[in-house]
């Protein structure tokens, strides 16, 4: 029962330990290009679910857990039974997504993606296994067998990293918290704890809709952030980074600042594409951070997966199975829409984050709204 009511809380706290809903960046006037969806989250792809778990506690001598979980299923509850094609790049490999293997081998990811911090990989990847075990009927094979995406990025500065706080009640409470619809930003799920140009950092989304042949296609992205140097930092095509030196951003002067760090993006889309088509999509994500000044630094984890919900027949193992594709000659449009949200997915996650203190009293300042306004005027964005 206690347990129970810790999950409760940290559910409540995701939602209002921040105060009002945040702005998003287009809120302050930032020009991005193209079209976005209804709630310009990955959640306007039909079917994606996003939850978060978000832990937030003070603990004794000056410990703080600033942590979490967040979970994208692919399919919703139907995301166990009915693979999506997928496929995974890795822009720079510092850093860890499980289940790569099996989804380079066969192009199809089963299962949710879930992201958290770089100590609870483990624990969310045997969670998740259980949670699957629990959900009923085994897999076509006859196994309720699974492996876990599981991805992370670093949050030690502000979280009590080695505390191992993430649980598998956090677990299941973000697969079984997965929704459609607005997804929380910012200092939220497996985000919480995250730094990003030497900003506050964090989750963030956003989606583009795109034409081909006529139809209407979306690509949903959503990020974890945790990169990058603040001088780095640009905006809609502005140094808005080089402008903030001024703005004190560590509550002391971090001398290991040196752009380390890691960013996780998962890219959906409801085009039909076959798995090589998707690599290529992942891939187009690495032009998204470049536009905000990303280097993928030496020791970066820029991790990426890429999956299509259009295949409906993913799963079967007793018919021929017949895949629909658009052709390469025409996906250009899928990858420009990549590189636009992945962009302006990363500026969401910065304009959401809120000032945070953890561990050890360390502290991080998020993006200030009022100055970023300002450079963008000077610049006439």
């Amino acid at each position: 029962m206690r347990r129970i009511l810790e999950i409760v809380l940290t559910l409540l706290l995701a939602q209002t330990a921040f105060g009002d809903e945040p702005p998003r960046a287009r809120d302050l006037g930032i020009p991005f290009d193209g079209s976005p969806g209804p709630w310009n989250a990955i959640t306007d792809v039909a079917g994606v679910t996003v939850g978060h778990v978000t832990l937030i506690e003070d603990l004794a001598d000056d410990r703080a857990v600033r942590t979490g979980v967040t979970a994208v299923l692919p399919r919703g509850e139907d995301s166990l039974q009915r693979p999506v094609f997928g496929a995974w790049f890795a822009l720079n490999g510092n850093g860890e997504m499980t289940g790569t293997t099996w989804l380079e081998e066969s192009g199809q990811l089963e299962g949710p993606v879930m992201i958290t911090n770089t100590h609870s990989v483990g624990t969310v990847h045997q969670a998740t296994i259980a949670w699957r075990i629990r959900q009923g009927e085994p897999d076509a094979t006859g196994y309720w067998w699974a492996l876990p995406v599981v991805a992370e990025t670093w949050d030690g500065y502000l979280n009590d990293i080695n505390g191992f706080h993430v649980t598998p009640e956090h677990v299941d409470a973000a697969l079984d918290g997965a929704a459609s619809g607005p997804v929380a930003e910012g200092n939220v799920g497996g985000g919480t704890g995250m730094v990003c140009y030497e900003f506050k950092g964090g989750i963030g989304t956003a989606s583009r809709v795109v034409d081909v042949f006529g139809e209407s296609y979306t690509v949903g992205v959503l990020v974890q952030a945790n990169y990058g140097l603040r001088e780095q930092l640009r905006i809609a095509g502005v140094p808005v980074g080089q402008h903030l030196r001024e703005h004190r951003v560590y509550s002391e002067p971090d001398p290991e600042a040196d752009g380390t760090g890691s960013v996780i993006v998962v890219v959906a889309t409801d085009a039909p594409l076959l798995p090589h088509q998707l690599k290529r999509i992942a891939r187009r994500a690495a032009l998204g951070l470049g536009r905000n000044g990303s280097i993928a630094s030496n020791g970066s984890g820029d991790i990426f997966v890429a999956f299509s919900t259009a295949d409906d027949s993913l799963g079967r193992a007793d018919q021929l199975l017949v895949h629909r594709s658009i052709p390469n000659d025409e996906i250009s449009a899928l990858f420009g829409a990549t590189v636009e949200a992945v962009e302006e997915a990363i500026i969401n996650a910065l304009v959401a984050a809120r000032d945070m203190t953890g561990d050890q009293g360390h502290s991080v300042k998020a993006l200030p709204h009022d100055a970023l306004v300002e450079v963008m005027e000077r610049y006439g964005r």
